[in-house]
């Protein structure tokens, strides 16, 4: 694997990270703590390593310029603007969020998660999209 291996590998990352969420959400609505935690836990293992990549290619490439025009431009980097704030919110978010249940603190852990995971979910996805726009569907733009 090379850096330029990276980008897709982050999209699949965030892509998994939404699939667990969404497995989580559906598990809780069931009752189905085990699966819930599971899922949970396996998605904030999978945002983690994507954000450990992420880190690692703009080390190594630095910011890569969209290059897209028209009415994509402005769509592009309203996307980019609202998935970097919520980025950044979502990892406090995440971490209170996993924390409190740890803790066995469930109505606490609910009254947060109700905002984590629709955040985290618009980030994992978006994340998806942002790559899609700067890559293409076949992710083969080289890296600059």
């Amino acid at each position: 694997m090379t850096v330029s291996d990276l980008p897709a590998l982050n999209a699949s990352l965030n892509g998994t990270s939404a699939v667990l969420l969404c497995a989580g959400y559906f598990f809780i609505r069931r009752r189905r703590i085990a699966a819930h935690r599971a899922c949970m836990l396996l998605a904030l293992l999978t945002s983690a390593l994507f954000l450990a990549s992420y880190l690692v290619y703009h080390y190594h490439v630095g910011s890569v310029p969209y290059r897209g025009g028209g009415w994509t431009r402005p769509l592009y980097f309203t996307l980019l603007t609202s998935h970097t704030i919520l980025a950044a919110a979502v990892v406090p978010l995440a971490l209170v969020t996993v924390a409190r249940a740890a803790r066995r603190r469930f109505d606490r852990h609910v009254a947060v998660a109700r905002y984590t995971l629709p955040i985290w979910f618009y980030v994992s996805v978006t994340g998806v999209v942002i790559y899609l726009m700067l890559y293409g569907p076949s992710g083969s733009r080289p890296a600059p």
